[in-house]
């Protein structure tokens, strides 16, 4: 937005103070703290929108089928504070979306937490289950307190860090250079993850990183699921988000059905006066061939008012998503590289 431009200086200084942040962090005026078994950060330098939680979810599939996998995060946007186990019958208002949908997810295969001090909840996970021999750190990179042994940085295809300035006139947390703390780099909602020797190298200049670290992935969008009334089919869509860049999942929908969006900030909690005016907009539609449609995200904060605000009368859809990763047999063996180390 133009009137951003006039913070510039103000970005200046924010950006001062984080490169001085780090360079402490780095000659160890400032300690980190080292996690004492195979951990995984996933982050990247700006805010939001670059789908830490379908990568987190993603990583998570891959080594829980051979480790003890814990994903701990900060649990963003919740009510209540400290370490805390989440489960699939806890609430978004109590843990957070993102903690949520991981449970949800993966049940007990994957031991989920919450705590916005990443020492504390890394040294309650292993007290209270040590026999967890890996952790992923949800958005975690900023978090110099606690050292991961690997770090995977996110950025958007079309929004890579290196177009971006500092907060609060762009959207980065800190400067450029903070890429070089990264193992590897995920170019991420990419139109096409797979990417040929030319685009990785356009890909490094543009990145100021090594090509061979770098890797691509899309977006993968699975079947609507039901969480109100059932329809057979619809070609009109109310697209109902509380997500930071809902236009990816909107193209992707235009290309089925008519799209309406209706979007709300990102974590949007949703009150009953905002299920009222969806419902309202909703009313206006031919019923017979609309449905609403959200993500699995704003579903994780809508499933446990269903019954309280007549969810259940409308069709309400919530559309799962995963990401696919360009080369994934010679990713995974990057990060095998360090996880399968002794």
């Amino acid at each position: 937005m133009p009137f951003r431009k006039l913070l510039y200086p103000f970005s200046m200084f924010y950006g001062a103070i984080t490169f001085l942040r780090n360079v402490c962090f780095d000659i160890g005026i400032f300690s980190s703290w080292e996690i004492p078994v195979k951990s995984i950060c996933v982050g990247n330098l700006s805010t939001g929108g670059t789908g830490k939680t379908p990568h987190v979810a993603y990583l998570a599939d891959y080594f829980s089928t051979y480790r003890k996998v814990a994903i701990l995060s900060r649990g963003y946007g919740r009510r209540t504070t400290g370490f805390r186990i989440v489960t699939r019958s806890c609430h978004a208002s109590d843990v957070g979306d993102e903690p949520l949908s991981y449970a949800v997810a993966f049940d007990e295969k994957v031991i989920v937490a919450v705590c916005e001090r990443r020492k504390e909840g890394v040294q309650k996970l292993l007290n209270m289950n040590p026999e967890i021999d890996l952790i992923l750190l949800d958005d975690a990179f900023q978090h110099r307190a606690v050292k991961a042994g690997f770090n995977v940085l996110l950025t958007q295809f079309n929004k890579p860090f290196s177009k971006d300035i500092m907060l609060p006139a762009g959207n980065l947390r800190e400067l450029r250079s903070g890429r070089n703390r990264a193992n590897l780099v995920v170019v991420t909602k990419c139109p096409d993850s797979d990417a040929d020797a030319e685009q990785s190298k356009q890909w490094s200049k543009e990145l100021h990183f090594d090509e061979k670290r770098i890797y691509f992935s899309e977006i993968a969008y699975g079947e609507p699921v039901s969480f109100g009334k059932v329809k057979d089919t619809f070609d009109k869509i109310l697209l109902v988000t509380g997500i930071a860049d809902p236009e990816p999942l909107s193209k992707h929908l235009s290309k089925q059905a008519e799209i309406t969006l209706y979007p709300f900030g990102d974590h949007h909690e949703f009150t009953q006066s905002d299920i009222q005016k969806i419902h309202q907009k909703f009313d206006t539609f031919a019923p017979e061939k609309s449905a609403i449609l959200t993500t699995e995200k704003d579903y994780m904060r809508l499933r446990d008012r269903i019954a309280d605000w007549k969810l259940n009368e409308y069709p309400w859809y919530y559309l799962p998503i995963s990401v696919r990763v360009s080369n994934e047999t010679e990713f995974f063996k990057t990060i095998r590289t360090y996880v399968d180390t002794i």
